[in-house]
């Protein structure tokens, strides 16, 4: 099933945002098709993408580390 099936937009609006130890980094999409099992997942309401990568970041430092990727979710007004 293609992200799109799934109200997801193109990974060209994505972001992933690592964190491993100080070292802190965000990659912006496109992405590639990942084969990756994704084992949970959140819904962020947010004034902006780096809003978004802000709570990700922080959500990430207080777990020790890890990745997020973020995705925006189509709304309806994307349809009018």
């Amino acid at each position: 099933m293609a992200h799109r099936d799934r109200g997801l937009q193109p990974s060209a609006k994505a972001a992933r945002i690592t964190v491993r130890g100080e070292k802190r980094s965000i990659t912006d999409g496109p992405f590639t098709e990942s084969k990756e099992l994704i084992a949970s997942y959140s819904l962020l309401q947010v004034n902006s993408k780096q809003e978004a990568i802000d709570h990700a970041t922080r959500f990430l430092e207080m777990f020790g580390g890890g990745e997020i990727e973020l995705w925006q979710l189509y709304d309806p007004s994307d349809f009018s």
